[in-house]
């Protein structure tokens, strides 16, 4: 059994069996067909991945690295608000007539700040700290800007990342303030394990550990027959992640530089809605 399966299957279970249900008030979120999304929740969720020991991605499921990568390029590198600049549709329920998502997410790494050693956004700072000052326990990134909220198409759900760099290994956490288990939760792990192996190799380090804080770690109501369906599959070894050695610039990486070998993993059967 592959680590990210472990964790996932104990995650889904201690949700279901001792989670909380918000049936006894209003919610956001809404279905196709106008129903409220009420979900199932555990408040603090804490999971940690060795990435000297496996990739975390789920086995028991399929989980679409290709597609993963290319929404986090499309915010780390070409720091884009512009669904149009994506190749998935995960972002198009949340855009507005002209394809963008306001200020959010790729447009919050993209604007310059003002440093002692000139003007950088904050992936370029996060570049220049891990080989100019590795020993900083400032390394971080922060999408949730308050000043930008009201012109946000959604809320960061993933809105903080810090990295801490101890000997030659580069660590990381990812903050999460809002987890769709089912459709996001190891899609978001894969995107920041990569994201993790990026500036590591643009910076000369080893990726280490990655730690994902969720806050409020949710199965909707309408998914759980599919989770409690999921979990029961027999979990298989974790593939083996290949990244090419020679890319050192950051910028230079694509969908194309990541690769998985002997990748199995347990066919899904069925259409997952998504509540928006």
């Amino acid at each position: 059994m592959s680590r990210a399966d472990e964790i996932f299957i104990q995650n889904c279970r201690e949700i279901l069996e001792t989670g909380i249900w918000d049936t006894d008030r209003e919610v956001r979120p809404r279905w196709e067909d106008g129903t409220p999304a009420h979900t199932i929740k555990k408040f603090g969720i804490v999971n940690r991945y060795d990435l000297r020991e496996e990739f975390p991605i789920l086995t028991i499921r399929r989980t679409y690295l290709k597609s993963a990568i290319d929404e986090l390029l499309w915010i780390w590198q070409a720091k884009s608000n512009s669904v149009k600049e994506l190749r998935t549709r995960v972002w198009d329920a949340w855009a507005d007539e002209n394809g963008s998502i306001g200020k959010a997410y790729g447009y919050q790494l993209g604007v310059k700040h003002h440093y002692p050693e000139g003007d950088m956004d904050q992936v370029d700072r996060v570049l220049y700290d891990l080989k100019n000052n590795p020993a900083s326990r400032r390394i971080l990134t922060n999408l949730y800007n308050f000043s930008d909220l009201s012109e946000m198409a959604l809320y960061p759900c993933a809105y903080s990342m810090t990295f801490n760099v101890s000997g030659n290994t580069l660590n990381a956490i990812l903050n999460q303030r809002s987890q769709d288990m089912l459709t996001a939760n190891n899609w978001n792990v894969c995107q920041y394990a990569v994201l993790t192996h990026m500036f590591a190799q643009a910076a000369g380090l080893e990726a280490g550990e990655l730690m994902h804080v969720i806050a409020d770690a949710h199965i909707y109501d309408r998914h759980v027959p599919a989770v409690e369906k999921m979990i029961q599959s027999t979990p298989k070894a974790a593939p083996k992640f290949v990244i090419d050695k020679s890319v050192t610039d950051f910028y230079a990486f694509t969908r194309d530089s990541f690769n998985l070998e002997n990748y199995e993993f347990c066919e899904f059967d069925g259409e997952i809605p998504v509540a928006v």
